[in-house]
């Protein structure tokens, strides 16, 4: 295994209020978008929630006026390239690899395979959500058990537009209605906190400066309940899931979104078919 990288400022934080641990995504100058110092630390910081006795349950929550812009596909701390101590599963170090080795690699570890190990976190996870929870956002609000979305948050997966058929952790025919998720994805556009609360993908939506508040109430009010017994709840609503095929679905897709990143590569300027920052965004204007 090639020797870690450590970015130098801590991109998460973490903080425990009695019986819940707040998990913070801290990198609000750029939206809170994900490189992988910020996910190995978000993998690092539910460890500890996982493994402190005291914790009943994890709130998830993003610094600044958004949750997470999603990936980081442009920011001076675009870490993709290099190598970190692999903690998801056992596929090879990416860094050293190139094309459809390298991509698959790192992805399988960083956003399938993680985002899979933190659903399976055995207490509860509440995503507290505001502004954009866009792409790889979504990836991080729905492996949470629940979300308390602000008023002004708002949710998208743009990624179709990079030629590519959604995010990593593709678990939109479950959060969502099938035929919802088809236009969620085929136009790329922005889904309210209103929208998404009425077809079932946020279970509350209250005024932003209420956000943080609500939030806690709700951990507090879990965190009453027995700690076994939340632990085999969440285990047996996951495992519904994924007898409805939500695991095997995802490894299907996941193949999908590859093959989007080879046809890219081979056909565009890029794996992301030439779609950088700036052309998302004026995309999606």
């Amino acid at each position: 295994m090639s020797a870690a990288h450590t970015a130098p400022p801590e991109p998460v934080r973490y903080e425990r209020h009695g019986a819940v641990a707040v998990v913070t995504m801290d990198r609000p100058d750029y939206r809170n978008a994900q490189n992988s110092a910020m996910t190995y630390a978000l993998d690092r910081a539910l460890y500890r929630a996982a493994d402190d006795n005291e914790v009943k349950v994890v709130v998830l929550a993003g610094a600044g006026k958004h949750f997470s812009a999603g990936h980081d596909i442009g920011t001076p701390e675009r870490d993709a390239h290099l190598p970190f101590d692999r903690k998801a599963g056992l596929w090879w170090d990416h860094s050293d690899k190139q094309g459809a080795e390298s991509r698959y690699a790192r992805e399988s570890e960083v956003y399938l395979g993680m985002c899979r190990r933190w659903r399976e976190l055995p207490k509860p996870l509440i995503a507290s959500v505001q502004g954009a929870c866009v792409a790889g956002g979504l990836m991080l609000a729905w492996v949470c058990d629940l979300i308390v979305a602000s008023e002004d948050a708002f949710f998208a997966d743009p990624v179709v537009r990079m030629g590519i058929p959604g995010v990593e952790y593709f678990a939109h025919p479950w959060v969502m209605p099938p035929r919802i998720a088809k236009e969620f994805l085929y136009t790329g556009d922005r889904m309210s906190a209103q929208r998404a609360y009425e077809v079932g993908m946020v279970n509350r939506v209250v005024p932003r400066a209420e956000l943080a508040e609500h939030t806690m109430e709700l951990a507090i009010r879990i965190a009453e309940m027995p700690r076994l017994g939340l632990a085999l709840t969440k285990r047996a609503v996951n495992q519904a899931e994924d007898l409805q095929g939500m695991h095997t679905g995802m490894d299907s897709v996941f193949g999908l979104h590859h093959l989007a990143h080879a046809h890219n590569a081979e056909t565009a300027k890029d794996s992301l078919g030439g779609m950088d920052v700036r052309a998302m965004k004026e995309a999606s204007a």
